[in-house]
């Protein structure tokens, strides 16, 4: 449920904060108050595109943060957070926040973390579902409408058989067409895999090799200089009248001969004797490293060559070594596949035939459930409508084939249904005819928003336990309507929240009354400016916010608003 939505900066608000209440909620206010501002600050943080204009005049930026309790929600919302490295929600808050700048900076955060406006509106689909004169209706939608179909009939589980079907028939399909080729194409493969697999097996690779080829090759290649430099450090310790070990002998005689005048000056004598056992242990190591060196054209060439082959091998197959090996295993699995072409055809098309089998059955298992389901769900609509005033209206679902045609396993079409999808072979379209003797119509065209709105609100009352969408927002679902009716829309309304959050903009008393929270919206002067602010009202304030919604405060309208409160 949406637990808090704060907005700052939009329009008319300088800084808002509404607290929202489980069950149902409520906002009434004059027209023009600012309303429907609430609503439009929801929209943008769910997603929708931000206009400039909206924020307040003399501000710099606006922004709108929308917190969520997510326990109750259905929607993989934990794995799509880590899938696109975003911070999981702690202790279920989710929270949504949107900016954006007179500059054209637009910034969006799901918990913290900067993301993108489509990460933000794919989450957005799964949290509310606004109807009234919005475009953020998902009922709307064919798709949408063959799932509330499945829901009602509980085929939820029959479509996911169904999709995972069609899913590995695709896995079947993939490896076909990779076999599928013309003879030359074949035969170009065939050759480019064997040279690669060859080419690759025959350098015997080591993942971690290069390292130290290129340390070899580096000290074979400066082998001459390696040598002569370490000649002239063996000169300079000890292979000449001035080496440093000769004159460490000179040094030796004379500080003996200065111990022997002055007991004291043993300590010199004995750090001579450690800095010559030194330059002697240097001499040896560097003597040693010199017969190490080695100067072999041969040697330096082979490593030079190794060393060509890995960059070239890297240059062609991968950045690293381990890649090229894992490329090279990869080829020989394609190579083995196309060389034994024919019996793998035989495999995939039996695989393909008896997926077929399994499909059709499937599907038409499917269509048939669905068909049987369609009346059942047009009649409970068709008994809400009638409650909200259309007493002669006819709700309707047509069922029909999806486009396009199944080109089976076999490699024949099949002329009696289309190409599978993850949801079957048939497509649903809800319809309506508002009026006795008017065509019934597909719901998406229909052309008045009260009309509109009042269908959708059948739908989720039929369909309030199954929803998976936790929040429902109604933006003026009473336009048009009046009298018994307008009573009908509340107590729907009431029947919906029972399930669902829902938050309901309405101007009629009688939709007001049976919420559980009621917010005014009101617009007033401060500091020079106007701006607008929500209350959430007690029972009293609601007495009289339902009395001026009736009229006026006088007592015949505080007694209705009462009664109304009382029902």
């Amino acid at each position: 449920m949406l637990t808090t939505l704060r907005i700052k900066n939009l329009a008319l608000v300088s800084d808002l904060t509404l607290e929202l209440q489980p069950g149902g909620n409520v906002i009434t206010g004059e027209t023009g108050a600012g309303k429907s501002i609430i609503l439009g600050a929801l929209n943008l943080v769910l997603g929708e595109r931000a206009d400039r204009t909206l924020i307040r005049s003399g501000e710099e930026s606006c922004a709108v943060e929308a917190v969520f309790d997510t326990k109750k929600l259905r929607a993989p919302l934990k794995i799509f957070l880590e899938e696109n490295g975003l911070e999981p929600c702690e202790e279920h808050q989710l929270v949504l926040k949107r900016t954006f700048t007179n500059a054209g900076t637009n910034r969006q955060f799901i918990n913290g973390s900067a993301t993108t406006l489509a990460t933000l509106a794919t989450i957005g689909e799964w949290l509310v579902d606004m109807h009234g004169p919005h475009d953020h209706q998902s009922l709307l939608h064919p798709a949408k409408q063959l799932l509330i179909l499945d829901a009602f009939g509980g085929l939820d589980k029959a479509r996911e058989e169904f999709g995972e079907l069609v899913r590995r028939r695709t896995v079947l399909e993939n490896e076909k067409s990779a076999l599928i080729v013309d003879e030359k194409t074949y035969a170009q493969q065939l050759d480019l895999l064997r040279f690669q697999v060859q080419e690759i097996s025959t350098a015997r690779l080591q993942p971690d090799e290069e390292k130290a080829v290129e340390e070899e090759f580096n000290r074979a290649s400066n082998a001459a200089k390696l040598l002569q430099l370490s000649q002239a450090a063996l000169d300079a310790l000890s292979e000449n009248e001035n080496a440093l070990l000769t004159q460490s002998g000179v040094i030796g005689r004379v500080l003996a001969e200065l111990q022997r005048v002055d007991a004291s000056a043993e300590n010199l004598v004995a750090l001579h004797a450690l800095a010559g056992e030194t330059l002697r242990d240097l001499q040896n190591a560097v003597s040693h490293y010199a017969d190490k060196v080695d100067v072999d054209p041969a040697r330096l060439a082979d490593l030079e060559e190794r060393l060509n082959l890995l960059h070239s091998l890297k240059r062609k197959y991968g950045a690293t070594l381990a890649e090229v090996i894992a490329f090279g295993e990869d080829a020989k699995q394609k190579l083995h596949s196309l060389e034994s072409r024919d019996a793998e055809l035989a495999r995939i098309n039996a695989a393909l035939a008896k997926r077929d089998a399994e499909i059709l059955a499937a599907g038409k298992q499917l269509s048939a459930a669905r068909k049987k389901i369609i009346p059942q769900l047009a009649k409970a609509v068709g008994k809400q409508l009638e409650d909200l005033g259309f007493k002669q209206s006819k709700f309707d679902i047509e069922q029909k084939l999806a486009d396009g045609r199944w080109q089976m396993g076999n490699g024949r079409p099949n002329s009696q249904l289309p190409a599978p999808n993850s949801s079957g072979f048939d497509t649903v379209e809800f319809q309506f005819a508002p009026n006795l003797g008017e065509p019934a119509r597909p719901l998406r065209a229909i052309a008045s928003s009260g009309e509109m709105a009042r269908v959708m609100l059948a739908l989720k009352t039929v369909l309030a336990a199954e929803d998976e969408i936790p929040v429902l927002v109604f933006d003026e679902v009473d336009a048009n309507v009046g009298g018994e009716t307008a009573n009908a829309v509340g107590e729907k309304m009431k029947q919906i929240a029972a399930k669902r959050q829902v938050l309901c903009i309405t101007h009629l008393p009688q939709v007001a009354a049976p919420a559980d929270a009621h917010y005014v919206v009101t617009k007033l002067v401060k500091n020079g400016r106007t701006i607008s602010e929500i209350t959430l009202l007690d029972k009293k304030s609601r007495v009289t916010e339902l009395a001026r919604m009736l009229g006026g405060q006088s007592d015949a309208a505080r007694k209705h608003a009462e009664a109304l409160l009382r029902a």
